[in-house]
């Protein structure tokens, strides 16, 4: 008993010295198993009898001596390294009583046990040695009833999602007169009865924000290599302004005229300049008439006459509003966007959607100069990141069926906005209705 004693202590001590800190949690979850065992009594008497050497080499019982039976065996863990244990075994057999009187004949015996498993790893290693100890209580033929301590070592096996192969060994002490003491060899399988709860992982905290250093003038040089932080300025001049007394754009000290605006060419004095349009004379082909020095003093063109210039008419041959870049509008051709819908709470299109679409299909192919931006939109019902990604696809929807009519995917850019830039209420019907909505404009 003394042995057994000191085994237990020694377990438990080194259960202790090979813990380890994890953030992950390896105990057992309630787990059910079954076994198949033999009951040893004369390799327990021998050995009681006899050293352990002897018995090993010249008295150890065969297996034929011993007795099978078969248990269910419940498991629970307390930590990662101890497993509550219960037992209920069953056998049939001829018991040998400690007075050496026995049974008579053979007998049903149930026994049932509770104790404790110290494993010397969690459960995440593949073999787990482990020591166990507890009480059992055994009832013989319905008429013999006792109590027997069980002692022992295993070895876990792991099968991977918490399912385990067990072999043990156990000896069970007499406690009571209508026991005895004898060995059990167990091979078992056990597995858990619920799904392992998944780790929530705590989320990351946010990035820093980054640095911005201050720009009081807003010049683009920072404060710290601004030599004049309070006034916009130049690189060239640490972030002071260039020194210019005539402010014509040409510092002091290449000024020839340094209190009279001039030009660059002609070193900052003025030109002769009958329109007052910058340029001289003897180059302006339109001296009377204000213009620009790339068209040579005239004016800039406007080539279909709607009077937005060539440089700022995205569409110079054919006339359209200045609030639209100079080019028509899809609604000029009788285009009407507000029939481009969809089928409720998706991007497909309708039929009249479709029949709309082809309309601006054909406009486009028509007038190759217009670049079209798509921009979907919806009412305010349900979440804003969901919302907008209702509106990309639908703007997207719009773009592939355009494309598929034959429009070069180059001249359209789809854009989901979602609840933004609302049109109407969202607080009523009718509102909400406007502001479900494909919008169709010339890119700039």
């Amino acid at each position: 008993m003394k042995k057994v004693l000191l085994f237990l202590i020694v377990t438990v001590m080194a259960v202790t010295s090979f813990s380890q800190s994890s953030t992950e949690s390896w105990k057992k979850r309630p787990t059910l198993g079954i076994n198949f065992f033999l009951k040893d009594f004369a390799g327990a008497d021998a050995v009681g009898n006899n050293s352990l050497g002897i018995v090993i080499r010249n008295q150890w019982p065969k297996v034929s001596t011993m007795k099978p039976g078969m248990g269910i065996q419940y498991y629970q863990g307390f930590t990662d390294y101890i497993d509550f244990t219960a037992n209920l075994n069953a056998s049939f057999l001829t018991y040998p009583f400690f007075d050496g009187t026995t049974s008579g004949s053979d007998k049903f015996l149930l026994e049932t046990t509770a104790g404790l498993n110290f494993k010397l790893l969690p459960d995440n290693y593949f073999v787990v040695p482990y020591a166990t100890a507890g009480l059992g209580l055994s009832m013989l033929g319905g008429t013999y009833f006792g109590a027997f301590a069980p002692v022992g070592a295993g070895l876990q096996f792991a099968l991977g999602e918490g399912t385990f192969i067990h072999l043990e060994w156990l000896y069970n002490i007499r406690v009571t007169d209508m026991t005895n003491y004898n060995y059990q060899y167990k091979l078992g399988f056990s597995s858990p009865l619920f799904d392992k709860k998944p780790v929530k992982l705590a989320p990351l905290p946010p990035p820093p924000p980054p640095v911005v250093e201050k720009d009081t003038d807003g010049d683009g040089i920072v404060d710290s290599k601004d030599k004049c932080p309070t006034v916009p300025g130049i690189a060239k001049y640490d972030g002071c302004p260039i020194p210019d007394t005539d402010g014509d754009g040409i510092n002091d000290e290449n000024d020839k005229c340094p209190t009279v605006k001039g030009i660059a060419k002609y070193q900052g004095c003025p030109i002769p300049d009958t329109d007052k349009d910058g340029i001289n004379d003897e180059e302006d082909k339109c001296p009377t008439v204000p213009g620009v020095a790339r068209y040579q003093g005239c004016p800039i063109p406007d080539t279909d006459g709607d009077g937005v210039n060539d440089e700022e008419d995205k569409c110079p041959t054919e006339k359209g509003p200045a609030s639209n870049h100079g080019c028509p509008e899809l609604k000029d051709f009788n285009f009407k966007a507000e029939n481009v819908q969809f089928v409720t709470g998706s991007a497909v299109l309708t039929k009249v959607a479709s029949a709309e679409l082809d309309k601006g299909a054909k406009i486009l192919s028509e007038h190759p100069t217009l670049n079209i931006l798509v921009d979907g939109y919806t009412d305010n019902t349900g979440k804003s990141d969901k919302n907008k990604i209702l509106s990309q696809k639908r703007a997207d929807a719009v773009k592939a069926y355009l494309v598929k009519k034959g429009v070069s995917a180059e001249r359209l850019t789809a854009n989901g906005y979602g609840d933004a830039n609302p049109v109407g209420d969202n607080k009523t019907t009718k509102g909400k209705a406007e502001n479900r909505r494909v919008e169709f404009k010339v890119k700039q």
